[in-house]
C-alpha cells in the first residue's frame, strides 16, 4: 500500500473512532439524565423504573395535604382520578401549589411513598402540562372501561 494512502486510511479510521466515541459519551450522558413521566396509575402497577429518578404528575388530592410541625416537611396525596400515590416533600412548595391542582414532582419511590426532591405547580389556572392531561384521560377511559364492563 502506498505510504501517502495508508495515513489518509489510518487519519480516517481516527476520525471515524473520535466521532464514535464522542457520541457514545453523549448518549450516555443524555441517558442519565434523562426524567420519564409517569402517572399515579403507572406507578401503582409497578411500571416505574427502582432507584432512579422520574417525574410523576397528577392532581393533588383535596384534605390531604399535611405538614410537619418541625421542619419544612410537607405530605400530600397525588391522583389521576383512577390512583393515588403519597408524595413526601421536603423544602418550600411553590406559591402556586394547592390541593385540587395539577403539579409535576420529581424525585423516587421508596417503598410506597414518592419521595420528591423538586415540586414544579402550573402557571396559570387554565394550563395544564399535557403529560398531566394524558393522563387524567387515559385514567377516566379506564374506570369508564370497567364500568362498563360491570353493567
Amino acid at each position: 500500500m502506498h505510504p501517502k494512502r495508508k495515513k489518509r486510511l489510518l487519519l480516517a479510521g481516527a476520525i471515524l473512532v473520535g466521532v464514535g466515541l464522542a457520541a457514545g459519551l453523549t448518549l450516555t450522558a443524555l441517558q442519565q439524565n434523562i426524567n420519564l413521566f409517569y402517572s399515579p396509575s403507572q406507578v401503582i402497577a409497578g411500571e416505574v423504573p427502582v432507584n432512579t429518578n422520574f417525574r410523576i404528575g397528577g392532581m393533588v388530592v383535596t384534605n390531604s395535604v399535611f405538614r410537619s410541625d418541625s421542619d419544612l416537611n410537607v405530605g400530600f396525596d397525588l391522583t389521576d382520578t383512577a390512583k393515588t400515590v403519597t408524595v413526601s416533600y421536603d423544602g418550600i412548595l411553590p406559591d402556586l401549589f394547592r390541593e385540587g391542582q395539577g403539579i409535576v414532582a420529581l424525585g423516587k419511590m421508596d417503598g410506597d411513598i414518592f419521595v420528591a426532591s423538586q415540586v414544579l405547580a402550573k402557571h396559570d389556572e387554565t394550563y395544564m402540562s399535557p403529560e398531566i392531561s394524558d393522563a387524567l384521560k387515559a385514567a377516566n377511559q379506564e374506570i369508564l372501561g370497567s364500568k362498563q364492563e360491570n353493567e
